[in-house]
């Protein structure tokens, strides 16, 4: 299903194809939410696939590590907002592997953790004749198997065996030789195409690269404008980007534990965040979950540069790092796309308007309705009715069903047009006060 921005009537593939723009101005100073992405390099773990981890589940087996382990510190702080991670591991490694007797073990996936990984092999106490063969990562057992010979072995989470015969026993083989391997930018390449294929909301770049910066902006302005794919990117330190799909992080935060997150690492709790955020809910002065500080304090004059740059700045309040205003990249204002794109809570509502529009016109119209006033006439009212609970939610304001939303017939016999003037609401930023004092 394709979809995207249109200029002219002149596509090809059925889609929806929508164009927000700003009412002519003078320049002045229901989608279900919360899939983020990231591509890592880890330890452990099924390379070059896209796992989906969900919040509260106990990852051990999928990652190598509990949630709590340093190693897995940038997936936990993507799920201190995120409902849904869909994590990519960027590099295979090298397998470690031991040889034991006629007894082989391979750890399951490439990378050091498998080096934590040591096989027992003791005499079973009830039958002579049989044989424990025991996985032990670190101190904890995670199998055990009772077989007499080694072809009855099968493969755990851990370990895949091999050999014949009778086992050999042995106070504890450990693996060696795992390594977690490099990466590189075609790594982040493959990421894209298969993160591409998924339902998500944000996604983060963990990288200081140029080169990988331009190539994930471009990606979100793709899929964005090409694709109909109403996403954004966040990465670290690229406001030049410029565009409301793209989110430039200026700095990291400290926690509580004294661990410091950098801006690059940051990217992965904003991505976090914007993906679980609500069209009708603005992070304007929402606290970075459990930290204490910012990692680089700026004074008013460099904060108010960020933000007209399109940063996306945290800033220290209260013991707490929180973020100053929920912007993106955009900054090249014009009287056709005014400054309501850099908001955030404003980009929600009109991605999440295409996207449930696009979701409707799919399921229920494509292929199915006329394209005669009766059909024009019942997707209006299906469009109008998504806006309208927009508008329950206060998320839209000021919109009437009769005279905001129409739906005209294309200039082909098989597209129709539809042009919708959408107000978003927008959070209280700024008060400005006057007290009289008598």
């Amino acid at each position: 299903m394709a979809g995207g921005t249109w200029t002219t009537q002149n596509k090809v593939r059925p889609g929806v194809y929508v164009n927000f723009d700003s009412a002519p101005t003078t320049l002045g100073a229901l989608g279900e939410r919360g899939v983020a992405s990231v591509a890592l390099p880890l330890s452990w773990g099924a390379p070059q696939t896209v796992l989906a981890i969900q919040a509260g589940e106990d990852v051990k087996e999928r990652l190598g590590y509990d949630l709590s382990a340093p190693q897995l510190r940038l997936v936990r702080e993507a799920l201190k907002r995120a409902r849904t991670l869909l994590l990519y591991r960027l590099n295979a490694g090298t397998k470690a592997a031991v040889t034991q007797g006629g007894l082989t073990a391979t750890a399951k996936y490439g990378g050091v953790r498998g080096d934590d990984l040591t096989i027992v092999v003791r005499t079973n106490v009830d039958e002579e004749t049989l044989f424990d063969v025991v996985t032990y990562l670190d101190d904890e057992v995670v199998d055990t198997q009772t077989v007499a010979l080694l072809e009855e072995l099968v493969a755990n989470a851990w370990v895949d065996f091999g050999g014949t015969g009778a086992p050999t026993t042995t106070a504890g083989a450990r693996l060696v030789g795992g390594a977690d391997g490099t990466v590189a930018n075609g790594d982040h390449t493959a990421y894209l195409a298969a993160i591409e294929l998924q339902d998500f909301q944000a996604l983060a770049l963990v990288s200081d690269d140029a080169t990988l910066k331009g190539i994930y902006a471009s990606f979100a302005r793709r899929l964005r404008e090409d694709e109909g794919r109403k996403i954004q990117v966040v990465v670290a330190g690229y406001p030049l980007a410029d565009y409301e799909g793209v989110i430039s992080v200026k700095n990291g935060v400290k926690l509580a534990g004294g661990a410091t997150i950098p801006a690059r690492e940051a990217t992965v709790w904003v991505a976090a965040a914007t993906a679980a955020a609500g069209a009708n809910e603005s992070l304007t002065y929402r606290a970075y979950d459990g930290a204490v500080d910012v990692d680089e304090r700026y004074p008013n004059t460099q904060i108010e540069a960020a933000l007209n740059a399109g940063e996306f700045v945290f800033v220290p309040s209260q013991g707490r790092a929180v973020v100053e205003q929920d912007i993106n990249s955009f900054t090249s204002f014009g009287p056709g796309k005014g400054k309501h794109f850099r908001k955030n809570r404003a980009l929600r509502v009109l991605d999440g308007l295409a996207n449930d529009w696009k979701r409707i016109f799919e399921t229920y119209y494509i292929g199915k309705a006329n394209n005669d006033a009766d059909g024009r006439n019942l997707f209006r009212k299906e469009c109008a009715k998504v806006v309208e609970s927009y508008q329950g939610l206060g998320a839209v304001q000021n919109f009437d069903a009769q005279t905001d939303l129409l739906v005209l017939p294309g200039a082909e016999s098989d597209a129709v047009v539809v042009e919708a003037h959408i107000q978003p609401v927008d959070a209280i930023e700024k008060i400005y006060m006057k007290v009289k004092v008598g």
